[in-house]
């Protein structure tokens, strides 16, 4: 089918651009970022750099979320008045964890088209390369900043039996596997970094055997993109056994808890978090 044209009517372009790899666009978005009238792009410093490689001379308006709010009218009243404007973010496909879910919701509400022009997505590219199932998952994003909310987020979605797909900053990988651990127990996950990028790489297997590879390195780059294997365990017999072992480590160690579900966690590959409510419950009981 040939490219459809530009829409002269009131129109709004969402344009997915290359996560790494320039050359990772399609021919329908390099011909929508020229003929547009203008480029909404979440950093217009690194939109510049993609446009210089295909020749693009289309200008550029910045559109993130520090000035969303106040620039979504403006683009809007652009649009009205007969500009055909595109979104771009830095990576991949704009609002998905990035900017411009105000715009397209204003857009709408106005009355405007909005027309995807599909491309690249993290999420899907690392699905498609991970050996896990991906006939369902559940994409997160970003975990939350605070740990106790983050804590509460792992918690809601620890028996999720989708595959769970989460981006992760290279500084907060090691530590947010360890809390996964905690939550989840010892799941099998994928990481995918630096995806179609010159280091590309997928780093496979559980959870406590990922986070050994990792620690072997001086430091850890690039973007990250987390899957994470969904809850399929019945554990009703695990836990029975589990049980026992708190038991006999009561009545036979003084060591703390904590340590006790520990070691018992790993040795089930269940969740820490799991175990120690478990001893709780189980101690309590001891001292009625």
């Amino acid at each position: 089918m040939p490219h459809l044209p530009i829409h002269q009517e009131k129109c709004l372009y969402v344009v997915a651009t290359p996560i790494g790899n320039l050359e990772d666009i399609t021919f329908r978005a390099i011909k929508t970022l020229k003929e547009v009238n203008l480029i909404a792009a979440e950093d217009t410093r690194h939109t510049s750099k993609l446009l210089r490689f295909y020749q693009i001379k289309t200008p550029l308006i910045s559109y993130h979320e520090y000035n969303e709010e106040r620039r979504t009218p403006e683009l809007i009243r652009k649009i009205n008045a007969g500009s055909v404007i595109a979104l771009v973010s830095d990576a991949g496909t704009p609002t998905v964890s990035d900017p411009g879910f105000r715009l397209i919701k204003e857009a709408i509400a106005n009355g405007i088209k909005v027309i995807p022009i599909p491309g690249v997505s993290a999420p899907i590219a690392a699905l498609s390369a991970a050996g896990i199932p991906t006939d369902r998952f559940i994409f997160i994003g970003f975990p939350h900043s605070k740990r106790q909310k983050r804590h509460k987020q792992l918690n809601l979605l620890a028996e999720e039996k989708a595959t769970s797909v989460f981006y992760i900053s290279p500084k907060r990988l090691l530590s947010f596997l360890d809390e996964l651990s905690d939550s989840w127990g010892d799941r099998y996950v994928v990481l995918g970094r630096e995806m179609t990028k010159l280091h590309e790489e997928f780093v496979r297997g559980l959870i406590s055997r990922v986070v050994t590879t990792l620690k072997q390195r001086d430091t850890i780059r690039g973007e990250c993109t987390l899957l994470v294997s969904g809850f399929k365990q019945d554990n009703t017999a695990v836990m029975n056994e589990v049980r026992d072992e708190i038991k006999n480590e009561l009545a036979c160690s003084d060591a703390k808890l904590s340590h006790i579900s520990k070691k018992i966690a790993r040795q089930y590959s269940i969740s820490r978090n799991e175990v120690y409510a478990t001893a709780l419950e189980l101690k309590r009981n001891q001292l009625k």
